[in-house]
């Protein structure tokens, strides 16, 4: 399995639904020294963002200003239901449950893994921010 793109599209994410699937994408992941991202099925029809910046080695830095607008948006999201609330905000590891649909799911976790490379364009049309 190759490492995702930057940015990712999100037909790309992969599911790892499983403990083998998320082992496997995980491994790749740390494999490759990228951040690790993913998508999970869960009960209910719901899916489940992940991602980890800990697989893309210590030379992988993620600056706090971005950072900052991921928490931000994670949040605007928790407080929109979009997803439950006890999401993951960072710094290091990310973890939004409860989204309803995959397709949403997809775009949610490339536009995260495109900010942990510090391209905040594709989370910004995502959860928009505030007006």
């Amino acid at each position: 399995m190759q490492p995702l793109p930057v940015p990712c599209p999100a037909h790309l994410i992969p599911d790892a639904t499983g403990t083998d699937a998320f082992h496997d994408v995980y491994r790749n992941a740390m494999a490759h020294n990228v951040v690790f991202v993913a998508i999970e099925s869960e009960k209910r029809r719901q899916w489940t963002v992940k991602a980890d910046t800990l697989t893309a080695g210590s030379g992988h830095t993620v600056a706090d200003a971005v950072n900052d607008v991921i928490r931000a948006a994670i949040l605007r999201l928790v407080d929109d239901r979009e997803v439950d609330l006890g999401a993951y905000t960072g710094p290091v590891y990310f973890m939004m449950h409860g989204v309803r649909s995959e397709e949403r799911a997809r775009e949610l976790a490339a536009a995260l893994h495109a900010a942990l490379y510090g391209d905040l364009e594709p989370l910004s049309r995502a959860v928009p921010p505030p007006p």
